[in-house]
C-alpha cells in the first residue's frame, strides 16, 4: 500500500497539473496571478503530504509500548 513509488507519481502528479495551469490559465491581465496562485498551492501541498507521509513511513522516535511496567530497582 505505501511505498516509495508513491513520492514519485505524487511528483509527476504535481509537475502535471502545474504544467497544465501554466498553459491553461485563463488569458486576461491576471494571467500571471492565476499560474503563480495555482503552481504555488500545487508545490505547497505535495510538499505537505510528501512530508507528511514520510515521517509516518520513517519516523524519528521508535514508538514503545506504552502497557510494559519498566523494571523495578531492587531493593
Amino acid at each position: 500500500m505505501a511505498n516509495g513509488w508513491s513520492i514519485i507519481i505524487g511528483l509527476i502528479f504535481v509537475v502535471l497539473s502545474s504544467v497544465c495551469a501554466y498553459v491553461f490559465a485563463p488569458k486576461g491581465e491576471n494571467q500571471t496571478v492565476w499560474r503563480s496562485s495555482l503552481i504555488l498551492a500545487f508545490a505547497s501541498c505535495y510538499i505537505m503530504w510528501a512530508i507528511t507521509f514520510l515521517a509516518q513511513w520513517h519516523p524519528l522516535v521508535v514508538p514503545r509500548r506504552s502497557d510494559i511496567r519498566p523494571d523495578r530497582i531492587p531493593e
